[in-house]
């Protein structure tokens, strides 16, 4: 592949997310967030603390407990951190750590007042 094709498909790849960014734009004018490590881990971080009962649920609006899903959501931001180890900024990886004390934190207080 030559220098010239590979920038014209850069380019053209370019273009094409800049047409789906503008197709996505709400009737508000709000764009979605930006794709980011720390927003991946802060939307896991969140669905965890909705499956622990610590905010409601978006879809119900009531606090609801489900600890095996709670459970999978954390032991899964732990691979991921098992997996990306070595290759994170200072500051996901800080997030990273920060998050899954947190969480763990949350899962045991929860799980002693279900016992």
């Amino acid at each position: 592949m030559t220098e010239d094709s590979k920038k014209h498909i850069d380019e053209s790849y370019k273009d094409a997310i800049d047409r789906e960014k503008d197709s996505l734009k709400k009737e508000d004018g709000s764009v979605p967030p930006e794709a980011s490590f720390s927003f991946f881990v802060s939307t896991l971080a969140l669905q965890a603390s909705i499956f622990l009962g610590q905010i409601p649920n978006p879809a119900t609006n009531k606090k609801e407990k489900n600890l095996a899903q709670a459970k999978f959501l954390i032991d899964t931001l732990s691979m991921i951190k098992d997996k990306t180890k070595g290759n994170l900024s200072g500051e996901e990886d800080n997030l990273l750590e920060n998050v899954l004390y947190e969480l763990r934190m949350q899962y045991v207080a929860v799980n002693k007042e279900d016992k």
